[in-house]
């Protein structure tokens, strides 16, 4: 049995909000793999079913990201697991928008969320970092997180999104160097990057423009009333 957990905020005003890309992640993964219906319980939501060999219980806390770790605390002792068999998804502002990585244990880097997880059942749970980006200057973070992601971020979310969906399995039968290649695989794509594609393997060169050679012999008088009379016909 293994808690994968989705972090965000409850309700439609923050349904689109960068803070609530764990839920996005978990409503992906219960969508594509045949999941239970959503149900209310642990203070949330959760939805059941497998990843390839792992049974699987999906929660997203309903009591808003500072307490977070209610609603966690509440399933796993329900459910009676250990902090070794939860793993939480969540917004990371240190990792560049469509990086994934997973950690096992440490500190909470400020995130509020994290920090109420471990209050109520330690620090040895399982992450899976999701890049949001950073505004710049602490003062920013608060709105930051909790404004939308921006129209030119669509789809390189709905490629990380996917790719987490996607590669579940593998991070429930605890494969996280697999999961994160794939998810790495299907977001490394530069999108808009400014630089011109490569030729097709075996596609001929273009020559160089040559430049002119200031030795050449000007043209002569017959060719320039042969170019005049050319633009008047």
């Amino acid at each position: 049995m293994l808690l994968m957990v989705g972090l965000g905020n409850p309700g439609a005003r923050y349904a689109g909000n960068r803070h609530n890309v764990g839920f996005m992640a978990v409503d992906r993964i219960a969508a594509d793999h045949g999941f239970s219906p959503w149900k209310a319980r642990f203070q949330g939501s959760v939805a059941e079913g497998r990843l390839g060999n792992a049974r699987v219980t999906l929660l997203k806390p309903g009591t808003f990201m500072n307490l977070s770790g209610q609603s966690v605390g509440e399933a796993m002792r329900y459910l009676k697991l250990t902090p070794a068999e939860v793993v939480v998804l969540h917004d990371d502002l240190d990792l560049a928008p469509g990086k994934v990585r997973v950690k096992q244990g440490g500190g909470h880097a400020g995130h509020n969320g994290l920090r109420s997880i471990h209050q109520h059942v330690g620090e040895a749970y399982g992450r899976v970092r999701i890049g949001i980006g950073h505004p710049g200057h602490k003062d920013r973070v608060a709105g930051y997180v909790l404004s939308d992601f921006a129209k030119a971020e669509a789809d390189l979310l709905d490629d990380m999104i996917r790719g987490i969906s996607d590669d579940a399995p593998a991070l429930a039968e605890g494969d996280a160097g697999r999961f994160q290649n794939a998810v790495a695989a299907r977001t490394a794509p530069a999108r808009n990057s400014g630089t011109a594609p490569s030729p097709p393997a075996g596609a001929a060169t273009p020559a160089p423009a040559r430049a002119p050679d200031p030795a050449a012999e000007p043209p002569g008088l017959s060719d320039k009333l042969r170019a005049l009379g050319a633009r008047f016909r």
